[in-house]
């Protein structure tokens, strides 16, 4: 079989594309070179003896880089009647979002669809073949042309092409005709049996085909859809925990997403939004209730399981305790994360050491253990070494701090002494994901998706910081720089990623994630996306993020300083500068006290004694002997510096330390000095990165996002540079837009002015409620009164139902892909329905850290659900606004 490919690519001198045709897992087969033609057109030729191929194009230098590559695969079948093929193909782009939404959440919108028969005759000269996923199942696609055998531009005798497979139109069609052709996909409802749309921008063409016995096969990936015509929805984003129902234990089940998706079929409502699932017991004490914080990035947290629906009844004589606890922890206003912890292992450890015999023998368990083994085991042999040493941190473990995977297996032998306390872990797993599972299965067949959340980084005293530390930075520390809500920044105490070492195995351990969440997930959020970029990090010796850097990053070198005439003084520089002044700024009539961390230089100045000369020593001091309020001030000391030093292939380097002209010690500077530092503050920060974070990204996140059919949402707020939204752009990652976290300089983000990639809130889990945000600052908020929401006078004390409205039909009514809001918003349109305790609905404070994560709905699902005019006019509006 002859197969001959085209296909349009406008290269450099010195570049050639390159066909590579890879097997069913992606691996490469065969590698053609195409020559170039004509007019930016490349060609080869190919023997190929299969009904069916997979491949990509890529661009190489002369010395055979890669410079370039696709990032979605071409395929194509081949009807059994011809022997060779002429295929015309384009260069296939996941930023096309109409190209890139053949993705799960299509699937469960469209989840009736049955594959078309697309008949190819002896005949026919020509396979027309688009790439376009169509939401609305009333649509389909039909294409008219320039020549009478494709209908000479009459809408009437467009010929309709079959969805030959989800998002693959296809239609063959002989035409006799010599000469250039020209043709336009169109828009066809079958309700009103008429073109409703043609697609914009100039015609396509092919040629004729002259060769008899040859298809010629018209390739293209994208179809231009109009702004109504493409996918658009609406959602709810709730924690599960925060799920409130008759058959809950004290916190939300995933059992009780099945209550939570009936309401929103009912609301016309598409997507469920939820925060990370995964276990986070550390410590059992409620700061495990963080949940970016996970011990493992596959395993479900525990609390998430329903007793009611395991696969064995509790025991009889703990049934009536069983009922007492839940109605007490029931009966909270906020989840008691210990005693929900404390009372599910209870049951859970008596349901299995009752049924113990059972479990074992469970075939659907043991196969289960088999296709999960890889995590499984590690995971369970961790929990066990967790609970038996009373710590998750594995370097304070008698036995196993070093992970062996042979010593690790007989944990899964009988013969083991820690057998059973494995298997009850593994029984756990193997129950959560069952319920999981069943509410997925549920939510999909009522055309609702869910949306996970992927946190950016794993916890120091994970079981991946145990069984792979060669892929983290351990020695080093993640967080986010200083922002409007946490003026020191932010540390989340995880170890950084070495990139070098992930990429070396072609980013294993994230396809592995991806695929481990796609199995519940349609859609994801990736938190912090800019991690993916650069990360925030600091060296363990801090405590603060303010004390923090961009890595990877272009640092300040020695040259550098001379090359702007500063002369360089590690100490006046790198370390804390005190004098006089600033001792008494912050201390006041406790200096003397102060001078027991300080040493007096005799020369006006001051520095920290070695062992309190970072913040983790004055932290680590202050935890065993309490001193008032010295601790706080001193660590805010330790800060005052001007430059934060790495060390790079054995030299020293320097990082500007974040908002330097802020600190005491620039103030202490002669005006040149000051001058000097800022303008190489302010080339660090917005000049130098941005090609090497650019690069960066689009190294790893193509070959990760091709891993996984989710739509792949990213949380981009903060200090967010130029390169970002440009790869997210190109990579058709959606953005995130939040109206009072704007990117630009201004008070607030208007929706209506969104563009269709990206997802529109009110607010997040991160942030304060839209009641509790309106009371927040009273002069912001009558300018939001005024300016965004166009009322005149002066604003009510309180946000009023009828401005909640108002807000929410403002993210509603736009070209934004996706609209998803916080429970609470749509509670907060409602006055029968909105919290009387307002401050129980926030969800998380960034600022204060640790924080107890612990909201509940104050309403129980199943009443929700019976709320009838409110549920009606939720619909109304998602349906009114097109999201439907």
């Amino acid at each position: 079989m002859k197969l001959y490919f085209n296909v349009g690519y406008n290269a450099k001198a010195g570049q050639h594309l390159q066909l590579l045709i890879v097997d069913e897992k992606g691996a490469a087969l065969q590698t053609h070179t195409l020559f170039y033609a004509e007019n930016g057109n490349w060609k080869c030729e190919v023997d190929y003896f299969s009904k069916s191929i997979s491949y990509k194009y890529q661009l190489a230098d002369e010395k055979g880089n890669i410079l370039r590559e696709e990032f979605v695969l071409h395929h194509l079948n081949f009807p059994h009647n011809y022997k060779e093929f002429i295929i015309f193909d384009e260069w296939s782009n996941k930023s096309f979002p109409e190209n890139y939404l053949n993705n799960k959440i299509l699937y469960n919108k469209l989840n009736s669809f049955v594959p078309e028969k697309a008949a190819i005759l002896k005949k026919h000269t020509h396979l027309f073949r688009i790439e376009a996923p169509v939401y609305n199942p009333d649509w389909k696609i039909v294409l008219f042309g320039s020549t009478p055998s494709l209908g000479n531009w009459d809408y009437e005798k467009a010929i309709q092409l079959s969805q030959t497979n989800f998002g693959i139109w296809e239609a063959s069609v002989e035409i006799p005709e010599n000469g250039f052709i020209q043709y336009k996909y169109c828009m066809y409802s079958i309700k009103e049996g008429r073109v409703i749309d043609v697609e914009s921008g100039e015609n396509r063409f092919t040629v004729a085909n002259p060769f008899k016995d040859v298809l010629q096969i018209v390739s293209n990936h994208y179809f231009k859809f109009k702004s109504y015509q493409m996918y658009h929805d609406a959602g709810v984003a709730v924690p599960v925990f925060s799920l409130r129902s008759d058959n809950g234990f004290g916190v939300g089940e995933f059992s009780d997403l099945k209550n939570l998706a009936d309401w929103t079929k009912e609301t016309n409502l598409g997507i469920i939004q939820i925060l990370p699932i995964n276990d986070t017991t550390a410590n059992y004490s409620w700061t495990d209730s963080y949940p970016y914080a996970a011990v493992s990035v596959y395993a479900l947290h525990p609390q998430y399981i329903s007793l009611e629906n395991l696969d064995f009844p509790l025991p009889e004589d703990l049934v009536s305790e069983y009922h007492a606890e839940k109605e007490a922890l029931n009966a909270l206003n906020l989840i008691d994360y210990e005693k929900v912890m404390a009372g599910k292992w209870k049951f859970l450890k008596a349901v299995f050491n009752t049924e113990k015999e059972k479990i074992y023998k469970d075939r659907n368990f043991k196969k289960f253990i088999k296709d999960n083994d890889h995590w499984l085991v590690p995971y369970s042999a961790f929990c066990v070494l967790r609970d038996k040493y009373k710590t998750p941190n594995f370097n304070e473990w008698k036995t196993h701090k070093k992970y062996i995977a042979g010593k690790i297996s007989p944990f899964f032998s009988a013969k083991s002494k820690d057998y059973d306390a494995s298997m009850l872990h593994a029984w756990v797993q193997y129950q959560l994901h069952l319920q999981l599972k069943d509410a997925v299965d549920y939510t999909h067949s009522l055309g609702v998706s869910l949306k996970g959340d992927l946190p950016i980084g794993i916890y120091r005293y994970s079981v991946e910081a145990w069984t792979e530390p060669e892929l983290f930075g351990m020695d080093f520390q993640a967080g986010a720089p200083p922002d409007q809500f946490t003026e020191l920044g932010q540390n989340w105490e995880f170890p950084t990623y070495n990139w070098e070492a992930m990429k070396a195995d072609d980013y294993r351990w994230w396809k592995n994630r991806f695929k481990a969440l796609e199995q519940y997930f349609d859609a994801m959020r990736i938190d912090h996306i800019l991690g993916f970029f650069r990360i925030w990090r600091m060296p363990v010796s801090a405590t603060q993020g303010i004390l923090g850097y961009f890595y990877p990053a272009v640092p300040v070198v020695l040259d550098e300083f001379k090359a702007r005439h500063i002369a360089f003084d590690f100490k006046r520089y790198c370390t804390p500068f005190i004098n006089d002044e600033i001792l008494w700024k912050y201390f006041g009539e406790e200096s003397s006290k102060a001078l027991e961390f300080i040493t007096n230089n005799q020369d006006g100045t001051y520095s920290f004694k070695e062992e309190f000369d970072t913040q983790r020593k004055l932290t680590d001091f202050f935890s065993k002997n309490p001193k008032g309020s010295l601790e706080d001030k001193l660590i805010s000391l330790c800060a005052n510096v001007l430059f934060l030093t790495e060390e790079r292939n054995g030299e020293p380097v320097y990082h500007p330390r974040f908002n330097v002209y802020n600190t005491d010690s620039y103030k202490y500077l002669p005006e040149w000095e000051k001058k000097a530092i800022y303008e190489l503050y302010h080339d660090y920060f917005f000049r130098r990165q941005d090609h090497l974070w650019y690069e960066g990204a689009m190294e790893k996140l193509p070959v990760i996002l091709n891993a996984t059919k989710m739509l792949i949402c990213g949380e981009d707020l903060g200090m967010v540079p130029a390169c970002v939204p440009k790869a997210m752009d190109e990579l058709a990652i959606i953005a995130l837009k939040v109206q009072r976290m704007p990117s630009e300089d201004i008070p607030f983000y208007n929706p209506k002015k969104a563009g269709y990639m990206n997802v529109v809130t009110a607010s997040s889990h991160d942030s304060s409620t839209l009641r509790q945000w309106w009371k927040e600052n009273p002069a912001l908020t009558q300018k939001y009164f005024n300016q965004q929401l166009i009322q005149y006078g002066k604003a009510p004390e309180e946000m009023e139902p009828h401005l909640a409205e108002i807000i929410m039909k403002q993210h509603l009514y736009n070209d934004a892909m996706l609209a998803v809001f916080p429970i609470q918003e749509f509670l907060a349109t409602d006055p029968e329905l909105t919290n009387p305790k307002m401050d129980d609905e926030r969800i998380n404070n960034p600022a204060v850290f640790p924080h107890y994560w612990r909201y509940r709905m104050h309403l129980k699902l199943e009443d929700l659900k019976d709320r009838k005019m409110f549920n009606e006019k939720i619909a109304y509006w998602i349906k009114d606004s097109g999201r439907i």
